[in-house]
């Protein structure tokens, strides 16, 4: 089962930095110099519960076809009500996991783990299982600069 390491979130301070407003154009290149009049403030715009958020780093690869990759951040929300569909953070037998919810089968008493990787199987959670959802994935961080692949966190 993929693992994701928990970490704890300082989020008191602003992490405003340049922020092209106009929206940047995956076509033609552009002057976006012209566009970087405003700011935007990383910790308001990502976190919107400071005292529940936590990050998380991303170890395995069931997540993958999702576009979550091992070594991606996490940013969880333990005050998010899960919602089937919902990529979830659980702690399920003594270890966190990150799967999709499906709570389509809670009628008839157990709830699905759906990983995003063909080759794992969805796990199959009922009363008789150490469960909890722990927090909701609002966010993922991916590293896309190769210089900067190797920083660890």
């Amino acid at each position: 089962m993929d693992e994701v390491t928990i970490f704890r979130g300082e989020f008191d301070s602003r992490l405003e930095q340049p922020f092209v407003s106009g929206g940047i154009k995956a076509g033609f290149p552009s002057p976006a110099q012209d566009y970087m009049d405003d700011t935007l403030d990383l910790n308001s715009y990502l976190v919107k519960h400071p005292a529940a958020t936590f990050y998380g780093k991303v170890k395995g690869d069931s997540m993958k076809d999702a576009g979550i990759d091992e070594g991606d951040i996490l940013i969880i929300d333990k005050s998010l009500n899960p919602r089937s569909g919902d990529i979830i953070i659980a702690y399920l037998d003594g270890e966190f996991t990150m799967k999709f919810l499906d709570a389509s089968h809670r009628d008839e008493g157990y709830i699905m783990l759906v990983p995003a990787n063909a080759k794992y199987r969805p796990i199959r959670v009922d009363a008789t299982d150490n469960f909890t959802v722990w927090g909701v994935v609002a966010w993922t961080i991916k590293k896309r600069v190769a210089s900067l692949l190797n920083n660890e966190l």
